[in-house]
């Protein structure tokens, strides 16, 4: 039957609807999931500090010893699944075969469980050998706490995957959010009556370390309820399809595709698993005592959630750029490519310079405030310098990812790990944790450095003295005299009225961080230092700059027509 050309242009707008519909399904998926992946991950990076208030710093530095092995474990085991689970699910679905994506649930489900099963055993029946190797034997009971979790994570993973597949992200958001959750009320909870139960700090330890076991299992019987809605609607909607591979070649299918996604998903962990297995070890050399080393490794870590929290913000905020950076590869667009790079990097060497300063500067109220005390402060100083490094290598790799190059971020980390164990090993036995804390910032700054190179080569970003250094110095240094200027007041208003330490330090670290974060950014409107095509990548930000910006610079409006073309 011939066919009109009315009506191919009806089908050919169909067809663009539908598109559209689908695109607009997988915004709205993947800025709910971000959302979500930004509170769960505000609410972990939180948690670590009723711990230290309430039970102190050598429990604070047993929790901080045992979490990061956990999280490299679980990574290794589970972290390539979900996005092998995703990917063939989503391939059955187009065939219209739901049974199938069922059978891949199944297999994954089998393979990871194994899996976690082998792993809680070797967890927690050779508790003692890797406390030995941590050099701390007070981990071992939270070893053998945290082990449980992974008898539960794995087929949380899978479920993810499923939902993920079907392009369903509401299921893995609402999971996240309630594991989180329930982990920080099972950690506060368990800290809570421990402490007023006497215990020692190994078991206080372990008891903060059990939040993630009942986070897990509430975030699996999230995902369990949605799985039983989802097969039950399938079942009343008769759907079929058929068998096309058997359990086995799924197996290895699966498998081999999760592997390379597993391994480049440890390197981070491993970077942060090197204090884990050196700083312990060599602090109680060199202190004679494994209780006080424990005791400085907490101190060490204070600063650590606050500069997770940096990372967070910043790598949300330059996320967006780098799906329209693998656009605009796609099309060989490369003057776009190199534009986004840049706003990209541009934004996260400002918002971790800005942000390194200000912690640097209000270190000692910021230390008072969460952690009822100044010690340490000078460490937490040094590492706020980090916030910038590890900024800026989270969005260039975003970005390398989005222009294809894969291998160079996790090559630059790999880099980091040998420099952040080297550094440990020569710097901490002369300065203590202040030497690793400078050693963590070499690290994070090389692996940036290396990043920012191959990123010069692949995209040709120009990288221009006065948006990178002189705009931002102005910034900083306004920013510090305005830190130093609240807190002399602040001193002398203390002194006069005899306000407790603990508020005079919040009320200083608040108002600090505020007012330091507005004379920082209002600096670098007015010198140029943010221009109209940084604000645009952040459309809220900008309606409300906007006319700041237009009143401030009358006559270097600038218009973002490159990004436009």
């Amino acid at each position: 039957m011939e066919v009109t050309g009315k009506e191919q242009d009806g089908r050919q707008e169909e067809l663009q609807r539908n598109a559209g519909k689908q695109g607009n399904k997988l915004l709205k998926g993947a800025a709910l999931l971000g959302g979500a992946a930004v509170l769960s991950k505000l609410l972990g990076t939180l948690q670590k500090i009723p711990l230290q208030n309430v039970a102190g710093d050598a429990a604070f530095g047993i929790y901080n010893a045992v979490y990061p092995l956990y999280i490299l474990i679980l990574f290794a085991a589970t972290a390539g699944f979900p996005v092998a689970v995703s990917k063939f699910v989503a391939e059955r679905v187009m065939e219209g075969d739901h049974p199938g994506a069922r059978r891949i649930v199944y297999v994954s489900a089998a393979l990871l469980m194994f899996a976690g099963l082998v792993l809680f055993l070797l967890l927690y029946f050779g508790s003692e050998t890797i406390a030995g190797w941590i050099g701390i034997h007070q981990t071992a009971t939270a070893i053998r706490s945290i082990s449980f979790a992974l008898l539960l994570s794995p087929m949380l993973a899978v479920l993810r995957g499923y939902f993920q597949g079907y392009q369903n992200m509401v299921p893995t958001a609402v999971s996240q959010v309630i594991e989180q959750l329930i982990r920080v009320i099972t950690m506060v909870a368990l800290l809570l009556y421990m402490v007023s139960l006497a215990y020692d700090n190994a078991w206080i330890a372990a008891g903060a370390t059990f939040g993630s076991v009942t986070g897990a299992g509430a975030g699996l019987i999230v995902m369990a309820v949605f799985w039983r809605r989802a097969q039950r609607l399938e079942r009343e909607n008769g759907a079929g399809g058929r068998e096309v591979l058997s359990s086995w070649q799924w197996a290895k299918r699966i498998t081999l595709y999760a592997i390379p996604v597993c391994l480049g998903a440890i390197v981070m962990p491993l970077l942060t698993l090197v204090d884990t297995f050196t700083m312990p070890r060599m602090l109680e050399a060199s202190l004679g005592s494994e209780m006080e080393a424990m005791r400085q490794f907490g101190l060490y870590n204070r600063g650590l959630p606050l500069v997770q929290l940096v990372v967070m913000i910043a790598s949300s905020m330059s996320a967006v750029l780098v799906p329209a950076i693998a656009e605009a590869k796609a099309r060989g667009q490369e003057e776009r490519i190199r534009f986004r790079a840049e706003m990209s990097i541009r934004l996260a060497w400002l918002i971790g310079l800005g942000a390194s300063f200000g912690l640097a500067f209000a270190a000692v109220p910021i230390n008072v405030m969460l952690y009822t005390s100044s010690e340490a402060s000078w460490t937490m100083a040094v590492l706020a310098f980090t916030a910038l490094f590890s900024t800026v290598n989270a969005v260039s790799a975003s970005v390398l990812q989005g222009a294809g190059a894969i291998r160079t971020p996790a090559k630059a980390l790999l880099v980091a790990i040998v420099l952040k164990a080297l550094g440990n090993i020569l710097l901490l036995p002369r300065w203590g944790i202040d030497g690793a804390a400078l050693s963590a910032v070499i690290a994070y700054a090389a692996a940036a450095g290396l990043n920012l190179v191959q990123l010069r080569r692949s995209t040709g970003v120009r990288f221009a003295l006065r948006p990178y250094a002189v705009s931002p110095a102005l910034g900083v240094g306004l920013m510090g005299g305005c830190l130093a200027a609240l807190q002399g007041l602040a001193m002398l208003a203390t002194a006069a009225w005899h306000v407790p330490e603990r508020w005079s330090a919040s009320a200083i670290a608040i108002m600090g961080v505020a007012g330091g974060a507005a004379v920082y950014a209002l600096a670098l409107l007015r010198s140029g230092g943010i221009s109209r095509e940084e604000l645009r990548l952040m459309p809220e930000l900008d309606r409300k700059l906007a006319p700041v910006l237009a009143k401030l610079r009358p006559t270097k409006s600038s218009v973002g027509s490159k990004d436009s073309k």
